[in-house]
This record gives C-alpha cells, sequence and structure tokens, in this order.
C-alpha cells in the first residue's frame, strides 16, 4: 500500500510476471507541484488540478451504478472517500479521493496535496492510507493473504486488520496481533531516522482516543507500539517501529540499506546484536521496458533474444548486447544526446523568457549546446545528504575541466526540493548562480520542474550519470539504474544499489567505503575524487577515439553497464525476490498455521511461557574457552551443555557463535552453526548435552562461544521475540 514512481513500476512487473496484486494509495488532485526557478535562482511552487478525464483512472461503482464512496470515523465525523480506479495490465491500483461534496470542508483537503499541510494533515492521510485502505478492499471484496506496506505511511492498517480479527474471531487483542503479524510485510525505503514519521502524543490521543478500550489494552501499552523499548511516552508515535513491531517480514531496498536499516532499528530488539536484526534486504529495481529509450528498446529487439522482454530478469538475457556492432550502439546514443539537447534549449528559453531575458542573452545561454560533448547528468530531489554542489567544491579545478577546448564538458541538473525544505532549495539557487558564472555559460545547465518527461530524456541522453549522496544515506537510488540499462554509465559514491551493482568495468566510484572523522573532511576526500577520476579515467575513455571515429574503450564501459545492471536491477528481478523470499513464505505460514485459532493460541501461551522463563536457561562447557591458534582448513568439535528446565528441547536453538579474534580485539568473520543434541547427556534430566564440527576458513586467533535462542514453526523470525542466551565464563 501506498503510490509512487518505484510503486508503479512495482505494479509493472506484478502485472508481467502474473503476480495477484492490488494497490491502493491517495488521489492527489494536485499531484506534486509544478516547480519555477525564477530569474534570481529561487524555487517557485504552484499546485495545479490534474485534469481526471483526461487520464486512465475511472470511478469505481457500487452495485446500484452509483460512485463507490466508503466512510470512517474521524474526530466525531464521518471522513467520506470516493474511489477511483486505475488499471496496471493486470493490477488493480485503487485510489481514494476525500475531495467530495459528502465531506465537511475541513476534510476535502486530505488527500488533495502530496507533501502538503502539517503533522495534522499528515496524520490524516495516513489514516486514510492505512484504516480506510483495509476497509475499502474489505468493500471491494478482496481478502489478501499478505499486506505489503511501503514505507510507513500505511502502518496504521496493522490496527484496522488487528480491529478486524478481533471482531470476526471474537479474539483478544495479543491473539489478533500474531495473525496479522503473519499477513504483513514492512519495506523501509530511508536510511535515516528523520525518514520516518513521528507524532506527537496529543496529536495519538486527538485521533486515537479510546480506541485502547476497544483493543483491551492500556493506553501505555497501545502507543509503545511506535516506540522502542528505551523510550518513555514523551518520545511520540513512530510509524517505522510500529511497522516493524508488528510485521512479520521486513527489509530494506538495497544490501547496504538493509545493513543500515539493522542498525538504525537495533533498539527495537536490544537483547539482539545489531547486525542479527530481523530486517533483510531486496534491492530496488526499475520496469525497464517502461524507461527504456523507444529507439534503445527497438535496437534490443533486433540483437537480444527474440521474446527478451518476457525473461528481463534473467542475466543471460543480456548477454548479447556484447553483439551491438558499437557504431550502431554509439549511433542510438547519440540520437538521445541531439534530442535531450533540444529538451534542454526548450526548458532553458521557456524559463529565462519568464524571467525577462532577451533572445540574444537566451541565446548566448544554450548556442552552444554540443551532442559530442561529453555530458554529465545530476537529477534527483535536491535533499542536502545528497550533495547537488559537491562537484563545485574546487571552482578553480572544475573551471578547468569544464574549459577545455579540445575535451568539452557539460553538466546537466534538474530537480525539485521539498516546499518546506529551504536548504534544500538553496542548493538550487547555488547551482543557478553558478551557472550564470561567464566561464560556465553553455557549460552548467539547471532545468526546472523534473518530472518523468524530462526524467526519460536525461537518463538516455546524458553519458555520464553522477550520483553523489552522503554515504550510507542513499537507501537504493533508481535513477541510476534507469541510465544503465539504456547505455549511460553512471558515476557514483559506492551507496544504495551502486555499493552491490558496481564491478570495476561498468561505471567508476566515487571516493571509498571508508568512515571519516566529519561531512567536512568526507566532502574533500569525495570531491578530490571526482576531479582526479573526471581528469584521468573518464575523460580520456571518451575522448579516446580516433579523428572522426568513435571510442572503443567507452563502449565497452557502456555495454558493460547494460550487461551488468539490466537483469540484476529489474523490478523483474526485484518481484521474483520479493515472491520467493517474503511473500510465499508468508502465505505458506499463515495458510498453514494461522488459520487455525488453537494453534495460535497455544502459539502465544507458549511464547509468553518463553519469556517469562528464559532467564532460568543456563550453559556450561568443561572445556577451557579461552581463544586458539589454528589454521585454515582446521575441523574441531566443540561441546556444551544447556540446562533447560521447563523447556522443549525442540523449542530452542543452540548454537556456537565463532570468528576470528583481530589484534584489537573485535570479532572478524563471525559464523553461526547450529549445534545437535550428542549422544549422552549429564546425569540431570535438565541439562543436555550439544556439540557441532566446525571447518575454518581462514587462521589465526580464533574464538567461539555459545548461545541459546526461540525456536518455533510457527516462528517467522527468532530474532522478533528479543530473547537471546549467552553462555556467561
Amino acid at each position: 500500500m501506498d503510490f509512487g514512481i518505484l510503486s508503479g513500476d512495482h505494479l509493472k512487473a506484478s502485472s508481467d510476471l502474473g503476480i495477484p496484486l492490488v494497490a491502493v494509495g491517495l488521489l492527489y488532485k494536485n499531484g506534486y507541484f509544478t516547480q519555477r526557478i525564477n530569474a534570481f535562482g529561487h524555487q517557485e511552487s504552484e499546485y495545479q488540478n490534474i485534469d481526471l478525464y483526461n487520464l486512465p483512472i475511472n470511478p469505481v461503482k457500487d452495485d446500484l451504478g452509483e460512485d463507490l464512496v466508503i466512510s470512517i470515523p474521524m474526530l466525531g465525523n464521518d471522513l467520506y472517500l470516493k474511489v477511483w480506479e486505475i488499471k496496471v495490465g493486470r493490477v488493480n491500483l485503487y485510489l481514494m479521493d476525500s475531495d467530495i461534496e459528502k465531506n465537511i470542508e475541513e476534510y476535502k483537503n486530505i488527500t488533495l496535496r502530496l507533501y502538503g499541510g502539517d503533522k495534522e494533515m499528515r496524520i490524516r492521510q495516513e489514516i486514510v492510507l492505512g484504516m480506510a485502505g483495509v476497509k475499502l478492499l474489505k468493500v471491494l471484496g478482496y481478502n489478501p493473504t499478505v499486506y505489503h506496506m511501503n514505507e510507513g505511511h500505511s502502518s496504521f492498517l496493522t490496527l484496522q486488520l488487528i480491529k478486524d480479527v478481533m471482531d470476526e474471531k471474537q479474539v483478544s487483542f495479543n491473539i489478533a496481533k500474531e495473525i496479522v503479524t503473519s499477513k504483513t510485510i514492512f519495506t523501509t525505503h530511508t536510511p535515516v531516522p528523520a525518514g520516518n514519521d513521528i507524532f506527537d502524543l496529543s496529536l495519538m490521543d486527538k485521533y486515537f482516543n479510546g480506541i485502547w478500550d476497544e483493543y483491551g489494552i492500556t493506553r501505555e501499552e497501545f502507543l509503545k507500539l511506535g516506540m522502542r523499548e528505551t523510550e518513555n511516552l514523551e518520545s511520540g508515535f513512530n510509524m517505522g517501529i510500529l511497522a516493524l513491531r508488528i510485521s512479520g517480514k521486513k527489509n530494506g531496498v538495497s544490501k547496504l540499506h538493509g545493513a543500515v536499516s539493522r542498525e538504525l532499528f537495533a533498539d527495537v530488539w536490544p537483547e539482539i546484536a545489531p547486525n542479527e536484526s530481523p530486517i533483510t534486504y531486496v534491492t530496488n529495481g526499475i520496469h525497464t521496458c517502461s524507461w527504456l529509450a523507444p529507439n534503445i528498446k527497438e535496437l534490443y529487439n533486433e540483437y537480444l533474444v527474440p521474446y527478451w522482454q518476457e525473461n528481463i530478469h534473467d542475466n543471460n538475457t543480456w548477454k548479447k548486447i556484447s553483439s551491438i556492432p558499437d557504431e550502431r550502439l554509439w549511433a542510438e546514443h547519440l540520437k538521445r544526446k541531439e534530442r535531450l539537447m533540444t529538451v534542454i534549449k526548450e526548458n532553458i528559453t521557456e524559463r529565462f523568457r519568464k524571467s525577462g531575458y532577451g533572445y540574444e542573452q537566451i541565446a548566448d545561454f544554450t548556442s552552444k549546446l554540443n551532442p559530442n560533448a561529453l555530458t554529465i547528468g545530476f537529477a534527483r530531489r535536491f535533499a542536502t545528504y545528497k550533495r547537488a554542489t559537491l562537484i563545485f567544491k574546487d571552482i578553480e579545478r572544475l573551471t578547468q575541466i569544464l574549459n577545455d577546448k579540445d575535451r568539452p564538458v557539460q553538466l546537466v541538473f534538474a530537480g525539485k526540493a521539498h516546499p518546506a525544505d529551504i536548504e534544500g532549495q538553496d542548493l538550487i539557487k547555488q547551482i543557478h548562480d553558478i551557472a550564470m558564472m561567464p566561464q560556465f555559460k553553455e557549460k552548467i545547465f539547471i532545468l526546472e520542474n523534473y518530472n518523468m518527461n524530462i526524467a526519460r530524456y536525461l537518463i538516455s541522453g546524458v553519458d555520464v550519470w553522477l550520483n553523489n549522496p552522503r554515504r550510507p544515506m542513499e537507501a537504493s537510488g533508481t535513477s541510476g539504474e534507469k541510465a544503465s540499462v539504456n547505455g549511460v554509465v553512471n558515476f557514483s559514491v559506492l551507496d544504495g544499489w551502486w555499493a552491490e551493482g558496481y564491478n570495476g568495468t561498468n561505471g567508476w566510484a566515487i571516493g571509498t567505503n571508508a568512515n571519516y572523522e566529519s561531512y567536512d573532511i568526507q566532502d574533500t576526500a569525495d570531491s578530490n575524487s571526482i576531479y582526479n577520476t573526471l581528469e584521468n579515467k573518464i575523460i580520456p575513455a571518451y575522448y579516446n577515439k580516433p579523428e572522426g571515429g568513435i571510442s572503443k574503450e567507452w563502449l565497452k564501459y557502456m555495454k558493460n553497464s547494460i550487461i551488468s545492471t539490466g537483469g540484476n536491477y529489474s523490478t523483474s528481478r526485484m518481484l521474483v525476490e520479493y515472491t520467493e523470499n517474503l511473500y510465499l513464505p508468508l502465505c505458506d505460514q499463515y495458510n498453514q498455521n494461522f488459520t487455525d485459532l488453537e494453534k495460535v493460541m497455544d502459539f502465544y501461551k507458549w511464547k509468553k511461557a518463553a519469556k517469562e522463563r528464559w532467564n532460568e536457561i543456563e550453559i556450561t562447557q568443561n572445556d577451557n574457552i579461552d581463544n586458539v591458534k589454528l589454521n585454515a582448513g582446521d575441523v574441531i568439535t566443540v561441546s556444551c551443555f544447556v540446562k533447560l528446565p521447563n523447556f522443549d528441547p525442540n523449542n530452542v536453538s543452540v548454537q556456537v557463535y565463532y570468528g576470528q579474534i583481530l589484534e584489537n580485539g573485535t570479532v572478524n568473520n563471525i559464523s553461526v552453526t547450529e549445534m545437535k543434541k550428542a549422544d549422552k547427556s549429564s546425569e540431570n534430566s535438565d541439562v543436555i548435552k550439544y556439540e557441532t564440527s566446525i571447518k575454518l576458513t581462514t587462521g589465526g586467533n580464533f574464538g567461539y562461544t555459545f548461545r541459546v535462542m526461540p525456536k518455533h514453526d510457527m516462528l517467522i523470525d527468532s530474532a522478533n521475540m528479543n530473547l537471546i542466551k549467552w553462555m556467561v565464563k
């Protein structure tokens, strides 16, 4: 639930693959704002109503042929929502609209505008998305086995689902919560704490007053659903925490982002090591055929295997890119560059004309746009962590790079800043002011009103896609994936998808994975990396061509970029991973175990008893556990004794935790192996001997210890219980 560009690609891939998915979102009649950049470089925001009657969207009708309208209570009134439908191939997308006559005036604008209003507007929108969204699906006759929340905006759906289960099955809040856990997945898209909506308790009390009584729990128990273990009641209600606490499966959107998310939300499970928090990852992808330039797609149709579009996620599909003649690929790319030059000229001309510039002044900026020059694109939301102005840190050095007559370079920028983000808007003005400097006229361009249409020309018409966020704050960054499949070569910080996509032959990396003492030191290091790489690698590779010819070296980068990313970073691959690793396992778990109320109640009782008795578990070992020096390839047998008073041994996992101990005392190359019961146990029936063999992959100082974690057929992830028992020396 929730809807945006990535979600749209998600739905298209679901349709392509025949995955039975239905989507819910809000109908923003104003959409996102139209951006204007005035003569002084200031962003101006304009909101315009979308012309619904010229879009492929239709009102849903009820059994009487009338427009379907649902309602939910809000602050003593009814909030009415008209329902619209968009067909995304074989997938239905439903959007809820509060801008109808039946609503009181203050409710009509709830769904009007994306990112509009204050925190109170935000909580209203998220109540609609989550709680009304669940009701809508029921009214439409859907009964989803799994609910997938994209970001925390729809997290209130968990509360509605719990209430529905309580009413339908006549069970307690805790039993209903167990069932809802088996039906929900949460994907976090943000690597920073500020990316999660946190509502003051005054707002929670205002909009949810008394709901805890309906649930049969206390106000404190209700509010704690949206708080970390260590937080007090004044901390605010965190939508991301709510989703993490209740969802059975949770994931980040790249390998690095998964690791960052485990650290970011580690204190949701304070007993579990951060690197073992129950958050996995599925790297974002793009709907390839939606973002391929038409002439590039035709070229692929000619040289790739027949029906290649049906096997986009198969890496073998893309190997035949190497068979495309260099001259053909470059000729098609040059067509995209020439079209982009036209788009840039039209955009700049229109912007300058509105700002009062004369024809000659405008021509002075646009007349020397050069499709043969190395063209670098940077386009994304102007948030400070994305460091849009990093390339300008050393103006003198950049001046030398851009003004080489024999090897010209052009920079193209585009993007919007959030209307409330003053710092982000300042970045736009800085780029505007620099572009107006005499030495950068005809070298640096900033386009206004970045949207999907402009994006299509940029991601297929530049030569290099620049991305330099402050690592590790980029969750995924799909714009670079869109560029790469069109043959545009990435030049990016090793963050988000590029941290796993870069292979040394398909583009360039900015900086390293090092940690820095300050942002200034990091910015200096990364900007120097940009300049050095441009001067010594990118520009020489691009211009490494005979007179009138093409650069074979550059074409090799282009082809490697397409081959290495075409399948790996498609939404088809993404959906296959979601289906195999999250959707189907959760469906199986729900169908096998959570449709039987007696099973669920027994499971809840087991969890409650396990938590009460967990500290009674004891782990001992007779052998010396001091660090030992071993060689790679050695196999050793380790054992321990575990006291399990009133525990079924089948409901615990006894594990050996081991790794190489470095000189600074940290443990490297950590591995975990589950142990088995030995043939003989101690005389005490509560004490069981466990053992296993370990094969070492590295030599040196080696250490190990033992631990116990809960285990149960109905436990979706043992770390969710926040229970772990370590051996104490």
